[in-house]
């Protein structure tokens, strides 16, 4: 698996802390323990994000207890077979993870949990390389993501880091092969794909309803170039296949992750960045529809930093669904903080 080096961090190249700081804010509900089950970890030579960058962040004000780290093809190996360059990553991860298990950096339990990559379309000779992510991975390894984000509507948008096929959640017998191995080894998967592939995710699920599936990033409404004229249509889309998809009781849901450019929300372009005021109610549409279809026990708030970073500071972030969860009560907030993420990924 070739693992294009610079792809994140050229992405993340423009990113402004002066920027960001322009829009300060209280903590709203401060005390409220949170797993943040969506991060990254990188060090590419356009951009970084380390322990002390996502320390940064869980350190502004909110009580982060625990992450989760998710693959963003950081530090593969460079040398061995081409399918277990991936291991690279957890090995990388989990140093992180072990120093921040020393307690030397404060409270924040860094990467928890370590989702990593391997190539389901190995078919059932995948089972060799997470056979030895999860030894490598110090306990901490808990399954893969697979990227599955196809379009062939505008060239802003990009396909996946894996290359995928268009229908490849639910038509592809080799991924299909492969992503039987997960179950077999006790492993979870992250889907992230488009709104446009939630039909084979659902095919997906269904056809492997033991198999853990949470999606990541509200299912990826899209709202770019060819999107952005249609944003009617694709809500509705959208929201017809969340609900189907909620029907699968094996999948979960990552609330978060609209802060990309490709949904369309366009906040990066502001002189200053929203108030968390002004991105809840962006995303509540979104939000509404994702709680509706899986309940709080099968949905958890996400930060998808750094990516995610373009429309706000970490600190704005968390007061947005801080606010999107207002109406929750005491039990439904600890499921969408911190009680679905860590029963999803077996947390301790």
């Amino acid at each position: 698996m070739s693992k294009p080096h610079s792809t994140v961090g050229s992405r993340m190249a423009g990113l402004s802390n002066e920027w960001l700081a322009k829009t300060q804010e209280p903590i709203l509900e401060p005390d409220l323990p949170i797993i943040d089950p969506h991060h990254h970890l990188w060090d590419f030579p356009e951009h970084s994000y380390l322990l002390k960058d996502i320390l940064a962040d869980t350190g502004s004000g909110h009580n982060i207890i625990q992450t989760v780290f998710l693959e963003c093809t950081a530090c593969f190996r460079e040398d061995g077979p081409e399918e277990e360059k991936p291991i690279g990553e957890v090995e990388f991860v989990n140093g992180i993870s072990a120093m921040s298990a020393s307690g030397a950096y404060g409270p924040t339990r860094v990467a928890t949990g370590i989702v990593g990559l391997a190539e389901l379309r190995l078919g059932a000779r995948v089972e060799n390389v997470l056979t030895k992510q999860i030894a490598v991975g110090g306990g901490r390894f808990k399954g893969i993501r697979y990227i599955g984000s196809w379009d062939d509507k505008d060239p802003q948008i990009h396909n996946g880091h894996t290359n995928p096929t268009q229908h490849m959640y639910g038509e592809d017998a080799k991924f299909h092969e492969g992503f039987a191995v997960l179950g077999k080894l006790g492993l979870t998967f992250d889907a992230w794909c488009y709104h446009t592939a939630l039909p084979d995710l659902i095919k997906l699920a269904r056809k492997f309803p033991s198999q853990p599936i949470v999606l990541d990033h509200c299912g990826g409404p899209l709202g770019l170039g060819y999107y952005a004229s249609r944003k009617d249509e694709v809500f509705a889309a959208w929201s017809r296949d969340i609900r189907e998809l909620g029907k699968c009781p094996n999948v979960m849901i990552k609330l978060g992750g609209l802060g990309m450019r490709i949904n369309g929300f366009d906040f990066h372009t502001r002189p200053k960045p929203p108030t968390s005021e002004e991105l809840a109610a962006a995303w509540k549409p979104f939000i509404d529809v994702c709680i509706e279809a899986f309940g709080p026990k099968r949905a958890m708030f996400e930060s998808n930093f750094p990516v995610d970073k373009f429309s706000g500071s970490y600190a704005v972030y968390w007061n947005a669904f801080k606010r999107l969860a207002k109406g929750c009560s005491a039990d439904e907030k600890a499921d969408l903080f911190r009680e679905s993420a860590r029963r999803f990924y077996g947390l301790p």
